[in-house]
């Protein structure tokens, strides 16, 4: 079975992810959206209320499991034998820092980074971008989910 985790924190899940996700799950028997906890970061949304977007956002598709970890992610993917790790890419900024990440995963175990390039008109939404439009009362709705409008 060919296990993959697409590892992030979702604060909130945009439409971007859902392009690599639903692009994703085509290449993997199995696709594990794998929350990370990171007691450093502050949140807009809370760990739960992220979860509940994705599993509503991915309700009908069963090749996908919304999971929480913390620690190394190779760790993780050692933990619930997973050989991938699926990763998108927005713009050159964003290969070299997955390229370094992909290349310190490599070193620590044998999983392998799968790189997707996000769809063009996608490009350009983040999760930063998208917590910044909705502090300033801005219309996000095209920028995410169903799920994740609140």
């Amino acid at each position: 079975m060919k296990r993959a985790i697409f590892p992030g924190s979702f604060d909130p899940i945009t439409l971007g992810h859902c392009d690599i996700i639903k692009r994703g799950v085509t290449l993997f028997d199995e696709l594990i959206i794998a929350i990370g906890i990171n007691s450093d970061k502050k949140y807009m949304f809370s760990l739960e209320k992220r979860k509940q977007f994705i599993e509503e956002t991915f309700k009908n598709e069963p090749k996908i499991k919304v999971v929480t970890y913390k620690g190394l992610t190779v760790n993780f993917c050692k933990e619930i034998n997973a050989q991938f790790i699926l990763r998108g890419l927005r713009n050159p900024a964003d290969f070299e820092f997955e390229k370094a990440i992909a290349h310190t995963n490599r070193k620590l175990s044998e999983i392998e980074t799968v790189f997707l390039l996000t769809s063009s008109g996608k490009s350009y939404i983040s999760s930063s971008i998208v917590r910044d439009v909705i502090r300033n009362d801005g219309d996000y709705t095209g920028l995410v989910p169903n799920s994740v409008r609140v």
